[in-house]
């Protein structure tokens, strides 16, 4: 609890950072610059090549989170829960008690504002810290990315489920692609932090998919920035163990048995 005092003290003072790690060594360097390692279940996607993240399965997500946990020392770790496992409140505790068991997480984050917040408050009473998210749910979308906070009845939607999760307990809501004015208006209404995905620098904090902003993944999403192309110094590394190969430079003397 200790750690999520500490994200939620940083309202109004401090950005949060946020990323996401899928496995240890990743987690390892992401925990040194962050605020929160999020286990995504942009893995599907991103790892697996899933057209959406419904077809991620909770034992993807606890495998992955098992080698996060190795490598995140300091950070809050959050897991994200799949498709359908919190379907009801009976399968969302059993699923939420063996994440928490299994991956040894600081919380987990669940899709979604009026329709599972008796999911919400059921875990949280059982004391399992919940992140919340609204806006683009890719759990529940179809077809394109879509922004939203668009219409007034989108409008009135994310500002009555934002207090709603805060109300219930949440300790931070996660803003995926809501437009400018409504992400700040929200944040600022909120006595808990928002971390905005393609929803402005209003928010209180800031999350991407690490793959996404090194350039080790190929997306044309608006909202993401590559911060870095790390495939070229990959290729540099992989390009100079051919040659070597090729010129017998390698393995040398100090490189064998």
């Amino acid at each position: 609890m200790k750690k999520i005092k500490e994200i939620i003290k940083k309202k109004n003072k401090s950005k949060i950072i946020c990323l996401t790690a899928y496995s240890k060594n990743i987690a390892e360097e992401v925990d040194k610059h962050v605020d929160i390692v999020l286990v995504g279940d942009s893995l599907g996607s991103v790892l697996y090549n899933y057209p959406t993240t419904k077809k991620v399965t909770l034992t993807e997500m606890i495998n992955h989170s098992k080698s996060v946990r190795l490598g995140v020392k300091k950070s809050l770790m959050v897991v994200d829960m799949p498709f359908k496992t919190y379907a009801t409140n009976k399968i969302a505790l059993k699923n939420a008690k063996k994440i928490m068991k299994e991956t040894k997480c600081d919380a987990i984050k669940l899709e979604g504002g009026k329709k599972i917040i008796k999911q919400i408050k059921l875990l949280i009473k059982n004391k399992i810290p919940v992140l919340g998210h609204l806006g683009l749910l890719p759990q529940s979308m179809k077809g394109k990315f879509k922004s939203k906070g668009k219409t007034s009845r989108e409008i009135k939607q994310l500002m009555s489920d934002a207090l709603l999760l805060q109300n219930t307990g949440v300790f931070a809501i996660v803003l995926e692609c809501v437009k400018t004015p409504i992400a700040k208006q929200i944040t600022k209404n909120l006595k808990i932090p928002t971390i905005g995905i393609g929803s402005s620098v209003y928010c209180d904090g800031q999350v991407l998919v690490t793959d996404d902003l090194i350039g080790l993944n190929h997306t044309k999403i608006k909202f993401v920035k590559k911060f870095l192309n790390v495939k070229k110094y990959i290729n540099i590394g992989l390009r100079k163990f051919a040659s070597d190969v090729k010129s017998k430079k390698y393995p040398s003397k100090k490189y064998s048995y």
